[in-house]
């Protein structure tokens, strides 16, 4: 399990942002074979994967690729319905999702203090 884990994380940091080019590809050559329907898995889709870096080569069969960037979810945007974490409360021991570097994306954060009394049974 946790090689499959390492395996996908490795992917993931090294994904590449992609455009979609509807570039018309040729179709396949007939073939004498038993299942002449069947279309090879390669020539399957009509549009090629390219980088939207020029200078970055084209993704490989197994290179996990994106088309857009994520959204900020540090930042907020009422329109994709993200909070941002501007005033959320977090854990400033935590190295977890709820820990403050974590969840303020690095930025750094500031702290308060809150002294509550309350009444005993």
């Amino acid at each position: 399990f946790r090689s499959v884990g390492d395996a996908l994380k490795d992917r993931f940091d090294g994904a590449s942002r992609v455009m979609v080019s509807n570039a018309e590809l040729e179709p396949p050559a007939q073939r004498n074979d038993p299942a002449p329907h069947r279309v090879p898995r390669r020539d399957r889709y009509r549009f090629q994967l390219r980088p939207h870096n020029p200078d970055h080569k084209s993704p490989g069969a197994k290179d996990l690729v994106y088309l857009e960037s994520s959204p900020g979810f540090c930042e907020k945007n009422p329109r994709l319905g993200i909070p941002g974490t501007h005033g959320r409360t977090c854990n400033d021991t935590s190295i977890g999702v709820d820990g403050c570097d974590l969840m303020c994306c690095g930025r750094g954060y500031r702290t308060e203090t809150m002294f509550v009394v309350e009444r005993c049974n």
